[in-house]
């Protein structure tokens, strides 16, 4: 798995220096990181998480949310006794437990489904806890384009009314590293190779749950 990030950062870092340097973490670049650059626990390919016919109908991104805010965040040690295990969509929808990743690929599915033009993300976020400190965070989230504007969806939020956010107010608190695309396509974010040039300051801790602090403020005004 390290011999593999490090290939990955070097043919970033050959593409970006073919260019200017990049200092915008969210800048894509034409890279198709492996599934499992994406997490010990994402082994198949994207397409995979698509698979089977969904249990669970919804119309809108409003009844999404309403769905997600009756599960319950739950770490995979706790769950399935393993580090890291993305579940398939099918069954986080049985289980209706899971981590920032699961809520993640079921909510960036529902949102293809409904026509969306939405992407999976995975990085890092800053959280920052009352006490002030702030840790630098591995997590999943959705990002969405609706209406001629640009959403970031944190699912695990369990307030519906600031879980979806325009990006614009809240891109400097993520690190963006991995994305898939809606036609289950994946891209390289600038963020991966930042990070690992300069890392932020702050501790890393593991991928975050319901209670982030990262996101707050406004209520979002998406679907």
């Amino acid at each position: 798995m390290r011999r593999g990030l490090t290939a990955l950062l070097r043919r970033l870092a050959l593409l970006v220096g073919r260019r200017s340097p990049v200092s915008d973490p969210w800048e894509r670049l034409d890279v198709a990181p492996q599934p499992g650059h994406y997490g010990p626990g994402a082994r198949p390919d994207f397409s995979w998480y698509f698979e089977g016919e969904s249990t669970v109908a919804v119309g809108s991104l409003g009844e999404l949310q309403a769905w997600l805010a009756g599960c319950s965040y739950t770490t995979d040690p706790d769950l399935f006794h393993e580090p890291d295990f993305w579940q398939h969509p099918r069954t986080f929808e049985q289980l209706r437990r899971g981590d920032c990743e699961d809520y993640a690929l079921w909510a960036w599915r529902k949102l293809v489904e409904l026509g969306y033009d939405a992407d999976l993300v995975v990085g890092r976020c800053v959280q920052e806890s009352r006490a002030g400190a702030r840790d630098v965070v591995r997590h999943a989230w959705v990002v969405f384009r609706h209406g001629g504007a640009e959403y970031l969806f944190e699912p695990v939020h369990g307030d519906a009314a600031h879980a979806v956010r325009p990006l614009a107010e809240v891109r400097g608190h993520y690190l963006p590293e991995f994305g898939v695309g809606p036609d289950r396509r994946r891209f390289a974010f600038a963020g991966y190779l930042l990070y690992w040039k300069r890392p932020p300051a702050g501790r890393l801790t593991r991928m975050v749950g319901p209670s982030s602090r990262a996101v707050r403020g406004g209520r979002g005004s998406a679907g």
